[in-house]
């Protein structure tokens, strides 16, 4: 049985009638531009075809009733009186309530299912997903205009205000208005957008490596200050306005980690500009080599990788078909994303999951993965 079957299912059982609307709001993989977000930069992830779902009626009152599958735990909210409590899920919930509320929406309530098959805190971006989805859900039962940017910033809020986690605006961004078929090349500072379509002649694979880490106890707060403080030296808004040819020659007034850190953003922001060029002209070897130097220079330069995702992306790069491979989200564990050619997919993921498997003793999760459109409201 499908998940979107499943919940409907679930709703029936548990409330006694039917829903309805389905809410269904996408992961992401970012595949260029990473830790650039924050620096007004520029990103380009996709919307993968994994998600979260929600099965959900409205209520004439404020009170919300959503039962989560995946954590077998129900949240009741009356959305005129919303206090933090303990972290977990439910405070994805009543974070998108109160942003949306200071954000100016009159909310009605809802019930709900919500379950998804996006790995949690495996870099995909379930809480974005989460978050859209929890959006799209008060959309419709509050009867608000669904505007992908206007939301993704509403969303942003949440997490940063609410939940603690002082994330960018892409995760956001490409759940509410992510396009099948087509990465989308985000602005951060302006949030200008550009549809990019993924060539015809490479497949996207994402390749967790079964390890995970906490964006709020991680070092990203730690990133982030640093980036802040180099920009401050360079005398400018933010990173995303020092020029490439700046990567050069280190300042004297930048100390060395702070500068590593500078010189990561600055040229990953060229990099992820050229690599929308490259899509364009369906140059996957050229975006494959891109990749690989954003790897590099996640590792050495910014320090957000790891063991495990650094056996991943080597043991991907040593298969034939690869054009190439680098970590992907905040870093410290989670997942890593290749592109290969199409039609060997499958042999490509049974290699790198016994090369990965014998060099850490972790046997890896590997999706296939197809672009996906954003936030989406089904009537049923």
């Amino acid at each position: 049985m499908t998940l979107r079957n499943q919940i409907i299912e679930k709703f029936h059982t548990r409330f006694k009638r039917m829903p309805r609307f389905l809410v269904r709001a996408p992961g992401r993989v970012n595949l260029i531009g990473e830790h650039t977000d924050y620096n007004d930069g520029f990103v380009m992830p996709m919307a993968i075809d994994r998600y979260v779902w929600i099965a959900m009626t409205p209520r004439l009152d404020t009170m919300v009733q959503a039962y989560s599958a995946d954590f077998d735990q129900m949240a009741i909210l009356d959305i005129e009186a919303i206090e933090p409590k303990e972290p977990g899920w439910a405070e994805y919930l009543k974070g998108v309530a109160w942003s949306l509320r200071v954000a100016g929406y009159s909310l009605c309530g809802w019930d709900g299912i919500i379950a998804g098959d996006i790995p949690i805190n495996a870099g995909l971006s379930s809480s974005a997903a989460l978050e859209m989805a929890l959006m799209r859900a008060f959309s419709a039962s509050s009867d608000l205009e669904w505007e992908p940017d206007v939301m993704a910033r509403i969303g942003q809020r949440a997490e940063n205000e609410w939940v603690g986690v002082r994330c960018g605006i892409m995760d956001q961004m490409i759940s509410a208005g992510g396009k099948a078929g087509c990465a989308l090349l985000i602005d951060c500072r302006s949030l200008e957008t550009r549809r990019v379509p993924i060539p015809s002649n490479c497949s996207v694979v994402v390749l967790d490596t079964a390890t995970r880490r906490g964006l709020v106890d991680s070092a990203y707060n730690e990133r982030r200050a640093q980036c802040e403080k180099a920009a401050h030296i360079f005398g400018v808004r933010a990173l995303r306005d020092v020029p490439l040819e700046a990567v050069a020659m280190q300042p004297d007034s930048l100390d060395d980690l702070i500068w590593r850190r500078a010189r990561h953003v600055i040229s990953e922001n060229a990099r992820t500009l050229a690599a929308a060029d490259l899509m364009v002209k369906q140059d996957a070897g050229g975006l494959g080599k891109l990749l690989y130097s954003s790897h590099i220079s996640l590792r050495d330069d910014f320090e957000v990788s790891s063991y495990e995702l650094d056996s991943i992306v080597d043991c991907a790069m040593e298969q034939e078909g690869c054009y190439g491979a680098r970590m992907t989200g905040a870093g410290f564990g989670g997942c890593a994303i290749a592109i290969t050619k199409p039609g060997m997919e499958s042999v490509f993921a049974v290699r790198v999951s016994e090369c990965y498997e014998n060099k850490t003793g972790n046997e890896p999760a590997i999706y296939i993965c197809n672009a996906s459109d954003g936030a989406s409201l089904f009537m049923l």
